[in-house]
């Protein structure tokens, strides 16, 4: 009787590898399409069961810390989006002082222009 449990063991251990091995390939599947990692979508590629997931510790340690990474990624996304809204703003005031400076310049140099055109008319 103690031979036929060993055996069930085996097999136990065999499965689980099994089960592992196509958990980690889902992950790894998930990370490079840049895909949302969580339980759900791990269980829905792997055929793997969410109550194995949450049971084992490692995997459940793993699934948690990619998934919280990519929160992180998205907030840090989010405020980069903001910093760029007020740089944008900046850059837009300071091109309108630019073209301000460079109205003014033109019309000077149109004035003057006339200016010298009438003494070249005189001349003649």
């Amino acid at each position: 009787m103690a031979g036929n449990t060993k055996g069930l063991k085996e097999y136990a251990k065999q499965k689980t590898q099994v089960t592992l091995g196509k958990v980690d390939k889902a992950i790894r599947e998930l990370s490079l399409g840049q895909q949302k990692i969580n339980f759900n979508s791990v269980s829905n590629l792997s055929g793997v069961s969410k109550t194995f997931l949450y049971n084992c510790e490692d995997i459940k340690k793993r699934i948690e810390q990619l998934r919280d990474k990519q929160v992180n990624n998205t907030i840090n996304q989010r405020a980069k989006y903001d910093k760029t809204s007020r740089s944008k703003d900046i850059i837009i005031i300071a091109k309108d002082k630019k073209i301000k400076e460079l109205e003014y310049e033109n019309k000077k140099l149109k004035d003057q222009l006339e200016i010298l055109r009438g003494k070249l008319y005189e001349r003649i």
